[in-house]
């Protein structure tokens, strides 16, 4: 799953406020607030999926290792 440091890393990325990010995600912006501030456990996994898949769709993806990468840049574990 995403992590609060992540969803923040994504979202300035993108260049999308929060208040974007809810749009896409179809959440509240209070909710994404709390997410990046208290963490994904404070939210839905629901919740969590559709900001992780608005994030995606918007062009980053995201690796185990806790990387947020382009899209179209594949993420690599580094030494």
């Amino acid at each position: 799953m995403i992590t609060a440091p992540q969803i923040r890393a994504a979202r300035a990325f993108l260049n999308w406020s929060q208040d974007e990010l809810a749009k896409q995600a179809g959440v509240s912006a209070p909710t994404i607030k709390r997410v990046e501030l208290k963490g994904p456990d404070s939210s839905s996994l629901g919740t969590i999926k559709a900001i992780k898949a608005a994030l995606e769709a918007g062009g980053v993806s995201f690796s185990d290792e806790g990387c947020v990468c382009p899209s179209a840049t594949p993420c690599k574990k580094t030494a």
